[in-house]
This record gives structure tokens, sequence and C-alpha cells, in this order.
């Protein structure tokens, strides 16, 4: 394929000949003649869609006229139309069927607890949905040193369950050590293997290939952040979150470990 045949203007016998435009739905395989770059159609960010190749990288390209080719003929990607009302998703972004006309319901005593500010603003991009229906509040514990203090402080019992969402609970952590005390039977610990809750989103979701190996001694997400180029860890935490729009975007031990938390408070007393 040679790219510099087609242009912005495509002539016919000295006439032009209209680009057509094409809704760029997800899934869309289309190439960027300028670059040679070929991949499907993930998201729109920036002014711009987001193509994902076949090895997983994504690359952000401007909605440009007759910018790209499908099936080797130029064409101008266009955003989709706003789905009619009765084809919006009954899904919420945890895949759950959402609830429609949902109105507040007050908060159960039980909770779930996280380890920061981080995790729970993951929970609530998924899972926020469904928590409103169910009445369930999550809170950051910010660290988990202190949970058998706050777990005694909270009060459990058949009517008042703690949920705790741990990170990197894998044998002979300082996490496992820390939980392994817990026998009061109105708590559930679940966890995830991951150092920090970044780690539970796919690498794809966020554009990059992998996340990458922080050296020992230096603070995991400053030396991700530094890795890839995406200065402080709030600015990092940023790109995250954004890549983040339901279920799919998440590791499954992180999905499984959440689910079972929610059953677990929201079990009739």
């Amino acid at each position: 394929m040679r790219s510099h045949e087609y242009g912005r203007d495509v002539l016919s016998g000295g006439r032009r000949r209209a680009v057509p435009e094409v809704a760029a739905e997800p899934g869309l395989v289309v190439e960027d003649p300028g670059s040679g770059f070929c991949g499907a159609v993930v998201r729109f960010e920036h002014g711009g869609v987001v193509l994902e190749d076949r090895h997983g990288r994504h690359r952000v390209f401007p909605l440009r006229p007759a910018a790209f080719l499908l099936e080797g003929r130029p064409v101008t990607l266009v955003r989709p139309a706003a789905p009619a009302p009765s084809a919006v998703s009954r899904r919420s972004a945890s895949g759950s069927v959402r609830v429609e006309g949902l109105k507040a319901r007050t908060a159960r005593d039980s909770r779930i607890w996280v380890e920061g500010v981080h995790d729970a603003e993951l929970v609530e991009r998924v899972w926020g949905h469904d928590l409103r229906v169910e009445g369930v509040v999550v809170e950051p514990l910010d660290g988990v040193d202190v949970l058998a203090e706050r777990i005694a402080g909270f009060g459990t019992g058949p009517g008042r369950r703690l949920g705790v969402l741990v990170d990197h609970l894998v044998e002979g952590s300082k996490e496992s050590r820390l939980v392994a005390g817990i026998r009061d039977e109105h708590v559930l610990v679940t966890g995830h293997p991951y150092v920090d809750v970044w780690q539970a989103v796919k690498p794809a979701s966020v554009g990059i290939a992998a996340w990458p190996r922080v050296p020992r001694g230096v603070p995991w997400k400053e030396g991700v952040c530094a890795a890839l180029g995406w200065g402080e860890p709030h600015e990092g935490w940023r790109r995250v979150l954004a890549g983040v729009s339901g279920f799919r975007d998440l590791e499954t031990p992180l999905l499984g470990a959440v689910e079972r938390l929610i059953d677990f408070v929201t079990e009739p007393a």
C-alpha cells in the first residue's frame, strides 16, 4: 500500500470524489497512512481517536478529514451518534443490570474499607452504581497498618459487617501478616496480588505494553511515573483512572475480590 496516493481530495477524471464519513465505532479497524499504524478504535480522548494495534499498543490520532484508510480507501472518521434512549446500555460499568430511576437509599451500617483514596476512586468508577443500589459506603483506611485498631473501634455485628480490600495480599507479605490475626466472623478480608491498585488496571487500558519494574527501595508510584514519563503520581493517577470505563479494564483478581466483598456486606443479617 502506497500511502502517498491518498490525499484530502481524491480526483477522478478531473472531478473531486467525496470522501465518505464513517462513524468510529469501537472495534472498527483503520490505518493512519502517514505512520502506517493500523488498529481498532478503542475510545476518544484529547480531541482524537485512540487506536489499538494487534500488539496491544495504543496511539491517539486527530480526527481530520480524509485522515484514515478503511480497507485501502480514504475515509473521514467521525464520532458515532449518541444512541437513542431505548438503545442505552442496560448494564452498569461492573456488568450488572442497571437500575433505572434509582433513588438514594439509606446507607447500611455495613461498610467496605479499602487501603487508600485511589482504591476508593477505582471501586467507585466500576461498582459505583451497584453500591448506591445496595446502600454500601466505601471508605479509605489510609493504610492497612491501622486495620485491627479500626475494626475494634467500628464495633461489628450481624447487621454491621466489614469488607476489607487489601493490596499485595500474597503469602509472606507485610499485608498478609497484618491481617492474619483477624478472626471476627463479621469481617471479610479479600485482596489482590498487585503491589498497588494501579497494577490491577490492564496495561492496554492505559496505553502501555506492561507495567514497568520498579527497583527495590523506590516508591512504586514514583518509580512507575518516572519510567513512563508521567510526571508526578497525581498526574499518573489521572491517566490510570481515565483508562478505566468498566470491569473489562481490570484484572480478574481485583474483580473477584470486590465482588466477594459486596456480596458479604449485603447478605441479610
